[in-house]
């Protein structure tokens, strides 16, 4: 065993004595070794360097003057004895290669949606000229907008980018779901990111056969990919077969896909990767990731060994989302065997998100306890709940009381006097005549079916009273509206709180610093640097946490080529 400490009985160091930590966040070490007139490096910072330079391989070595790191293997000469090693570790690396590839991007890394296009347009683009796969925010969003942002999205990403859109289930708005397949289908958007999904939907099997093709091997080409993200065994399996007879040969009858397409469709699973969604923001099951992710992982191996088939081996990636908001979660999905990972929540807080700055300022004061679950707007009448930041607004208790009142009532004309009055000068803030009155406008624009569903059900009526205050919560929201700010619906998961937590003390600590292809880099470095750690912890080495945690760096520090010695005393046992 290889052990490295902070100096004898780690008394508190001085500052000028190559231990602070303050450098670091800059990105440039401050401190000064009294070793680094033989080459030889004794503080925590200049070990941190050696592990952070991933784009070098990292040797813990003993020479003449005890245990030191380095990255320049043209040191490993006589006289020193190799302990420990790790190869390079660029973030590139790490989960999938055939995810980058596939998607047109460069990392094994996805900005899941946000819907009301809080994840903007800007945001899809910023990431797309990273490297980054990042998916639009369509859910709640009018056909008009949607088609705009795509239009926007198509000119402005890098040649050959990917980039994906939202296509949530409207169980509630089946003509929403239509709309936005057709968009993606008139705009040539080659990549679908489908979530809350409690099942297959003709929708959603019609975007992913309409890209089918065969290629001039014989091989069934996909044009359209598809990622599915679920937080149900049985869900998955859905998405891991192929699509359904039924609704294929109900999409072929109604020449929404040819016959050719009909007949690849068996060759084929719907998702090319499905995304394990844990305890996330908005829609979430709030499984935990440790049991979720390693169970679809074993269910995707047992479809491939039942439908495999020579020259197809049925491949089907697996990612991870939900609390993957530091390196550390990152590091630990891709260890449990994540192909790629997905952020949400702490991307809401970015620059280029679609949220208002009150709103950024209450998700950057977020700690990890500070979520609940409240009813959502779009299976409101299902007790369908999303996960939202609870301090700073009390949407989530005003939300339940809605439920509640709906749970118990037939209609809005059965709600007792004194409770219909506390709910109009509470919540509403204005009567519910004149409520239902701005429903029917609303949706006599985009959606006239659900007017005409309510028409003789006072029940239905109610709920889309209630919807109402459902849907312009998260508008409020985003627009920062101040006489509604105790209604603001902000959908969020613990990753927030952790992220704050990891980027207190840096340059990522101000929300106005808070680029999203920053956060996605700093996490995937991240990432990389604690798999790094990891392995040398395996073989045998313990750091102290001071040069084993990864700090976000505005500016990298350049590649080292001398030896950083150990931290003052290292020994093996």
């Amino acid at each position: 065993m290889v052990t490295a400490q902070a100096g004898p009985a780690a008394p508190s160091r001085p500052a000028d004595a190559g231990h602070t930590t303050a450098g670091r966040t800059a990105g440039r070490p401050t401190g000064h070794s009294a070793g680094r007139a033989t080459g030889l490096a004794r503080g925590a910072d200049e070990i941190y360097d050696v592990l952070a330079t991933l784009e070098r391989p990292a040797f813990v070595v003993r020479d003449a003057q005890g245990i030191a790191a380095t990255n320049d293997e043209r040191l490993l000469g006589p006289g020193t004895q190799v302990l420990a090693a790790v190869p390079l570790a660029p973030p590139e690396r790490l989960g999938s290669p055939d995810f980058p590839r596939d998607h047109g991007v460069r990392h094994p890394y996805m900005a899941g949606a946000m819907a009301n296009g809080i994840a903007s347009a800007e945001l899809v683009v910023a990431l797309a000229g990273a490297g980054f796969l990042a998916s639009f925010g369509a859910a709640g969003v009018l056909p008009a907008r949607v088609d705009e942002a795509l239009v926007t999205i198509s000119r402005r990403v890098p040649a050959g980018a990917g980039f994906a859109c939202n296509l949530i289930h409207s169980p509630n708005e089946l003509a929403m779901e239509r709309d936005v397949v057709d968009l993606c289908l008139r705009h040539q958007v080659r990549c679908v990111e489908a979530s809350a999904f409690l099942d297959l939907t003709p929708q959603v099997v019609r975007y992913r056969l309409a890209g089918l093709s065969r290629a001039d091997s014989g091989q069934v080409r996909a044009g359209n990919r598809l990622v599915a993200k679920i937080s149900r065994v049985e869900v998955a399996e859905r998405f891991l077969r192929p699509a359904p007879e039924p609704i294929v040969r109900g999409l072929l009858d109604a020449g929404l896909v040819t016959a050719e397409q009909a007949e690849l469709a068996r060759g084929v699973s719907v998702a090319d990767d499905i995304t394990v969604e844990a305890d996330s923001g908005g829609h979430t099951d709030r499984r935990p990731l440790t049991v979720l992710l390693p169970e679809i992982i074993a269910l995707r191996d047992r479809i491939r060994r039942e439908l495999a088939q020579p020259g197809h081996p049925w491949q089907v990636r697996v990612g991870a989302a939900g609390g993957i908001g530091t390196p550390a979660a990152a590091a630990a999905a891709f260890a449990l065997g994540a192909a790629y990972v997905v952020t949400g929540s702490v991307n809401q807080a970015s620059v280029e998100a679609s949220q208002s700055p009150a709103t950024k300022r209450l998700l950057a004061g977020a700690g990890t306890a500070d979520c609940a679950m409240a009813p959502s707007a779009d299976m409101f009448e299902m007790g369908v709940e999303v996960q939202v930041l609870q301090r700073g607004t009390m949407f989530a208790s005003r939300a339940r009381r809605l439920y509640e009142v709906y749970r118990a009532h037939d209609g809005i004309e059965a709600i007792p006097a004194a409770e219909r009055d506390a709910l109009e000068r509470k919540i509403f803030l204005r009567p519910l005549d004149d409520v239902w009155a701005d429903t029917v406008r609303f949706f006599t624009e985009r959606d006239p079916d659900q007017i005409a569903r309510a028409a003789d059900n006072p029940k239905r009526r109610m709920a889309l009273v209630f919807r109402w205050y459902l849907g312009l919560s998260s508008g409020w929201s985003i627009a920062g509206e101040p006489s509604r700010a105790t209604d603001y619906q902000i959908w969020c998961g613990p990753a927030m709180g952790a992220f704050n937590t990891w980027v207190a003390g840096t340059y990522l600590a101000p929300v106005e610093n808070r680029r999203v292809a920053d956060i996605a880099a700093q996490i995937m470095r991240g990432a990389a640097f604690s798999s790094r750690v990891s392995h040398l912890r395996s073989a045998g080495v313990r750091l102290p946490a001071r040069c084993a945690t990864y700090i976000p760096s505005l500016i990298p520090s350049p590649p080292r080529t001398g030896v950083a010695a150990g931290l003052d005393r290292w020994e093996q046992s």
